[in-house]
């Protein structure tokens, strides 16, 4: 008799985290979600809900007891986000999680030019270093979100000048994950670059949007002030600003170019491009 592994799925009430959830639901694996609040989590049958933040190291280990895998969608951005990501990593390692699948970002570095990605990086570090096996996601900027980056006026602002990003779709980041969670040994100590079929500029993007929605989408390459000055109107800490900005800045350096074929080789399907995407959306 085999007993059935257990998987835990963090930001199971979230897009991927709830996609994974879901997919897993029918895997016959034991699901533990762990959500801020138990009652918003999805309803999965054999599933166990724990009421659990990043932050809290005491509840974190008692809702990993037992686990020996662990999907780790990265917090929702805030100051503190990096000293949770490093809670949560040395509490599951505490627990003996024996593999942690992580949802990191493309080019994470300690230098990245979008400030987020430097603290992918370190939380990455902190993971290689807990025991721990891992698989790291490398997720590119979400395709889902290109479309809410058009302002009333049809224009997409900001400083991203020529440069080129393979934005990958949520769906294909979450199968990605389910791979990784159901063959952890397969993915063990890999990172993987999660990105789109192909590489698009600002002003394709706004192309694209423009034929699909059947009225001009413009793109305005914002100087850096423009855009710090842009994002005045809503009130936010510096370092909201900082990474507001630094997401364009970081496509004009370069640091979001580059198309992979992981998330074909991780769940067999090719991803969804923007055009599809937005056809599949309608």
């Amino acid at each position: 008799m085999t007993t059935r592994p257990t998987i835990a799925v963090t930001g199971a009430t979230g897009f991927v985290g709830g996609h994974v959830a879901r997919a897993l639901g029918g895997s016959g694996a034991a699901l533990r979600l762990l959500v801020r609040d138990t009652a918003r989590a999805p309803e999965i049958r054999g599933a166990d809900a724990f009421a659990v933040t990043f932050g809290d190291r005491e509840a974190a280990m008692v809702a990993l007891d037992g686990v020996q895998t662990v999907l780790m969608v990265s917090a929702s951005e805030s100051a503190d986000r990096l000293e949770q990501h490093l809670t949560f990593v040395d509490a599951a390692a505490a627990a003996g999680v024996e593999h942690i699948v992580y949802t990191s970002f493309f080019g994470a570095a300690p230098d990245a030019v979008f400030t987020l990605a430097r603290d992918h990086f370190a939380t990455e570090e902190r993971i290689k270093a807990s025991g721990m096996g891992y698989t790291l996601l490398r997720d590119n900027f979400y395709l889902d979100f290109l479309p809410s980056l058009v302002g009333e006026d049809g224009v997409i602002r900001g400083p991203a000048g020529n440069g080129r990003f393979a934005p990958v779709a949520r769906a294909d980041v979450a199968r990605s994950a389910v791979a990784a969670l159901t063959a952890p040994e397969r993915h063990r100590g890999l990172t993987y670059d999660l990105t789109g079929p192909e590489a698009l500029t600002m002003s394709e993007v706004a192309e694209i949007l423009t034929e699909h929605r059947g009225r001009e989408v413009r793109y305005h390459d914002e100087t850096v002030e423009e855009a710090y000055a842009s994002r005045r109107r809503w009130e936010a800490p510096d370092w909201q600003y900082d990474a507001w900005v630094s997401t364009y800045t970081a496509i004009a350096a370069g640091q979001l170019d580059g198309v992979s074929g992981a998330v074909a080789t991780l769940t067999g399907r090719e991803p969804l491009g923007l055009r599809a995407y937005l056809a599949a959306s309608e």
